[in-house]
């Protein structure tokens, strides 16, 4: 996986050479853009880490590119910025993902503060991503009928009231959860329902 990398977005070249600086001082990778098309054209999903959105630019503005961002299925956290800031801006902004909205002049240490928490986000997140992925591929090599058993045992029942439901044998529902178990690599009932409400959470957001 590539490092994360601190993405700033400015038409300002001053703040886009102030901001590179900036964050150099404490050793974190930047890439500078002079607008948002740019920005989203050039960063694809793959790329961990977070922006730095000014809200005010030609072309599309901070507020767009962070509710395009916010339109795909993995993208870095956004820290909007302005000059001009007012509460219903504000309110937008944290509504379409972003994880601060400062004003400017802001405090160095605020936006690096901002930043650590932006990319501790990011990494939780696509480690959170790839675990359903994961889970999801284990997921696909069940046959339809330990699939089934897997959501039963999912809601708590009992294998002689599964075994009950399906019309089949106590030993024939023991069988074929110990495969769902093998093949999901949970160890315990715990964690076999734990993967199941990770899953069905993802595919409720």
């Amino acid at each position: 996986m590539s490092p994360s990398t601190v993405f700033v977005v400015d038409d300002d070249p001053n703040v886009r050479k102030s901001l590179s600086w900036l964050l150099g001082s404490v050793n974190l990778p930047v890439q500078t853009f002079e607008s948002g098309e740019q920005f989203l054209r050039e960063v694809g999903t793959d790329r961990p880490g977070c922006a730095i959105l000014d809200l005010r630019m030609p072309g599309l503005s901070g507020l767009a590119v962070l509710e395009r961002l916010g339109a795909r299925e993995l993208s870095p956290p956004a820290i909007l910025v302005t000059a001009y800031g007012n509460v219903p801006t504000a309110a937008r902004a944290m509504r379409a993902g972003a994880v601060h909205f400062l004003e400017k002049p802001y405090n160095d240490q605020e936006l690096l503060d901002t930043v650590q928490e932006a990319l501790t986000r990011d990494a939780d997140h696509r480690a959170e991503c790839a675990q359903r992925t994961a889970a999801r591929a284990r997921l696909a090599v069940l046959t339809p009928r330990e699939r089934e058993v897997l959501d039963l045992v999912a809601t708590g029942k009992a294998n002689k009231v599964i075994a009950r439901e399906l019309q089949v044998s106590e030993k024939n529902i023991e069988f074929h959860r110990a495969n769902v178990m093998r093949k999901l690599q949970a160890t315990s009932l715990a964690e076999l329902i734990r993967l199941v409400l990770m899953l069905e959470d993802s595919s409720q957001q």
